[in-house]
This record gives structure tokens, C-alpha cells and sequence, in this order.
């Protein structure tokens, strides 16, 4: 069992070094890797904490990183804060978890420094606060809405499905607890490499990923559609979004 958890982690570190393609990737030979969360909220700081307990390092960002400070605390020496650029040096791979509102300027700023990163995208545009944001994400889909705002990432939508303190609960413990098995996060993305990257982080957190396809199916599980806020496991899901075995 220990040797299966060090290949699995290991093959994390690869996949992530062939996603994008930098010699200097910091990795170990147990697959742990430098994870950037722009956005310490609910949603940040309840998945990146997650990644945190599992082994990873994890630089949580915001303009004023200041404010992390109890939140970095509280996880230990893994987590530290900084600015949102800072994080992305930082990091192997991204968490995006600001509101949606902030992506066409956010993307301006840090855009150009994720040029072949991995990044997963949390994002969830609503009428109220987004208005004409909304509107586009209706038209055109929100991953693909994404995607254009941040063009130079390896994007995969994931953990948008569901609130935080489900997040919480039920990836508490690596998801161990869980009666009846893990629960299945939606995941969907372009890049390949990129796809991988993004499963063996929504396990590390403490859950199962299924894949519902490239970035225009992320609308399958968006806010507002059938797909969305199902704490069910892996099968249950694809039964749901009626994806094959």
C-alpha cells in the first residue's frame, strides 16, 4: 500500500514536469509539489488547507497577504502567504478561487506568469454580482469564459461544484471517513497532461475526480445546471451526468 501511495505521487511529479516543461520544477520522489491559491476564502482556503494536511507546500495569495496570516498559522509550516504574482513563482501549479467578477482584471496582472502552468479554475459567475460577465459565461460557457481571460494557462475547471463546507467535510481525513466512498469532484479541461494533474490533485485533497470532458463541457456541472451540487461518489456522478463507465 505504501509503495502504491509513493507511485501514485511520484507519477504526480512527472506528469506535472512533462505538463510544463520546466527544468527547474521543484519535486521529491513522494510527487509533493508547490501549489500557488489566489484567493484565500472559504474556497481557497478550505482546498488548499486540504492540500496542506496531505504533504504539499502551498502559498496562499492575495494583495494583502497580511490578511492570511491566521490562516497560514493555523496549517503549519507547509502554508505561507504572499501576492498573487509571488504565488505563481512560487508554484508548480495553481488554484484559482476568486470571485468571478475579479477575472477580467486579475488576468491582466497575472496572465503573462501563467504561460504553461497548470491552473484549476473554481470560478462560478453569478447574475447579481457579475453582471455582464454572467452574461458572457451564459453565451459562451463559463470554461471557455475562463479560458479566454486567461489564455496562457493549462486550465481545468474544478472544485466549483459544490460549497466549501461540503469541501470540508467530506475531504476531512483524505475523504476516509466518508460512508459509502469518496466524494466525486467534476473536472474538465483541454490540455491532457494537464487533466492528470488536476485528478491526482482533487485525490490528494481528499476526493475522487471524474473527467467530463474538454472545457466546453464544463458547463455539465456549472452553477445553476443539473450537474451542479451533487455529493455523491465517482459512479453516481457519471450516472448523473450520464458519462460512460
Amino acid at each position: 500500500m505504501r509503495f502504491d501511495i509513493l507511485s501514485r505521487r511520484a507519477a504526480l511529479a512527472l506528469t506535472l514536469a512533462a505538463a510544463v516543461a520546466s527544468p527547474a520544477l521543484a519535486e521529491d520522489m513522494t510527487g509533493k509539489i508547490k501549489i500557488g491559491v489566489i484567493g484565500g476564502g472559504n474556497i481557497g482556503g478550505t482546498i488548499g488547507g486540504l492540500w496542506v494536511k496531505d504533504g504539499h507546500e502551498v502559498m496562499f495569495a492575495s494583495r494583502h497577504p497580511e490578511n492570511l496570516k491566521p490562516l497560514v498559522d493555523e496549517l503549519g509550516p507547509k502554508a505561507k502567504a504572499g501576492t498573487p504574482e509571488e504565488a505563481i513563482k512560487f508554484a508548480d501549479a495553481v488554484f484559482l478561487a476568486v470571485p468571478y467578477k475579479a477575472y477580467p482584471e486579475l488576468s491582466k496582472e497575472i496572465d503573462p506568469l501563467l504561460k504553461g502552468k497548470v491552473v484549476l479554475d473554481a470560478g462560478n459567475a453569478t447574475e447579481r454580482r457579475d453582471g455582464e460577465l454572467y452574461n458572457e459565461a451564459q453565451k459562451d460557457g463559463i470554461g471557455l469564459t475562463s479560458a479566454k481571460y486567461f489564455p496562457g494557462a493549462k486550465l481545468v475547471r474544478a472544485f466549483n461544484a459544490a460549497n466549501y463546507k461540503i469541501f470540508a467535510k467530506e475531504g476531512a481525513n483524505g475523504g476516509k471517513d466518508r460512508s459509502g466512498g469518496r466524494m466525486a469532484i467534476p473536472i474538465a479541461g483541454d490540455d491532457p497532461q494537464a487533466i492528470k494533474v488536476a485528478e491526482a490533485l482533487v485525490r490528494d485533497a481528499g476526493f475522487d475526480p471524474v473527467v467530463v470532458g474538454p472545457l466546453k463541457d464544463a458547463d455539465k456541472f456549472a452553477m445553476g445546471t443539473p450537474g451542479f451540487g451533487h455529493d455523491v461518489t465517482a459512479p453516481e456522478l457519471k450516472e448523473k451526468l450520464g458519462l460512460g463507465k
